[in-house]
């Protein structure tokens, strides 16, 4: 007993250990003891800035942070305004490119194609056939004529007056149908010539009063070929308004179908491009620029 009873005091003696303070989450605030007469706390500057200031004078945080404010506004209110402009300005212009070749979705290819055109083979044998055809009736009509002289026997002047009668019959396009079902060559000529009045009606009425391919030559931004050498002469004389005039081969008329059909490949795409410019428009509440235009009268 008195072994603990000097324990007791030795420990007792012994100073206080100061606590072990180890890595880890801040230690919680203790709180300050408060006099019981002192019971409002302390309030606490929300602007340190504004506290430390002289007597007299406001912070200029806020008043600095609002010019800067100011002046970036306008910025984006003209760039915005450009942008407008811009686009007000592209959309115009590929209205009036979609108004002034909308004829090209007129096109009739079959028409301008000519694909029933006869072909020179065809000419030639037509063209060998009719010679020998008059060949025949020639020598016939001699005969004939030989016996009225008295130069041939009269039995043979009456067999050459039959043979050209029978060879002068079997070049008539009724009796011609009935042997055979090859066309005659002057039925090949008035075939050609009908196609290419018919493909000049069409190309007349494609270009009207004011001419179609010269005007879609401005949308060669939308399809480079529009700039080929090969549609400079078909250019001229569209913006002449002579174009029908001069189509008088089918080769001419075939190049125009070409480049019709180059026009009819950028107007697509014109008009693609003028709708997606509307929607992005609608999207960006520019209603002016996005306005449809006025119906044609």
């Amino acid at each position: 007993m008195a072994e603990n009873q000097s324990k007791a005091a030795t420990q007792a003696n012994v100073p206080a250990q100061a606590p072990v303070l180890r890595p880890g989450r801040a230690a919680d605030p203790v709180p300050a003891p408060v006099a019981p007469g002192d019971q409002t706390p302390a309030t606490v500057p929300a602007n340190p800035a504004a506290e430390s200031a002289p007597t007299g004078q406001a912070p200029e945080t806020s008043s600095e942070s609002e010019p800067s404010a100011d002046r970036g506004e306008p910025r984006d209110t003209d760039g915005g305004k450009q942008e407008r402009v811009l686009a007000e300005s592209r959309q115009r212009k590929l209205r009036l490119m979609l108004r002034q070749c909308d004829r090209v979705l007129l096109m009739d290819f079959d028409l301008l194609a000519m694909n029933g055109w006869p072909d020179n083979y065809t000419m030639a044998e037509a063209r060998r056939s009719r010679d020998l055809w008059l060949f025949s009736a020639l020598i016939a009509a001699a005969v004939f004529l030989s016996g009225l002289t008295g130069f041939v026997p009269a039995w043979i002047a009456g067999g050459g007056f039959g043979a050209f009668v029978i060879i002068l019959l079997l070049g008539v396009p009724a009796v011609r149908r009935i042997y055979t079902t090859k066309p005659s060559y002057l039925d090949l000529i008035i075939t050609r010539q009908r196609m290419l009045r018919e493909a000049r009606q069409h190309v007349a009425h494609l270009e009207g009063s004011d001419g179609l391919i010269w005007q879609c030559a401005r949308m060669a931004d939308f399809n480079p070929a529009l700039k080929n050498t090969r549609f400079s002469h078909l250019l001229r004389l569209s913006e002449s308004r002579s174009l029908s005039r001069q189509l008088t081969r089918r080769e001419h008329v075939r190049l125009y179908l070409i480049c019709l059909l180059e026009a009819e490949k950028a107007y697509s795409r014109v008009q693609k491009a003028f709708f997606e410019g509307n929607q992005e428009a609608l999207d960006r509440g520019w209603e002016e620029v996005a306005a449809e235009p006025e119906p044609r009268t």
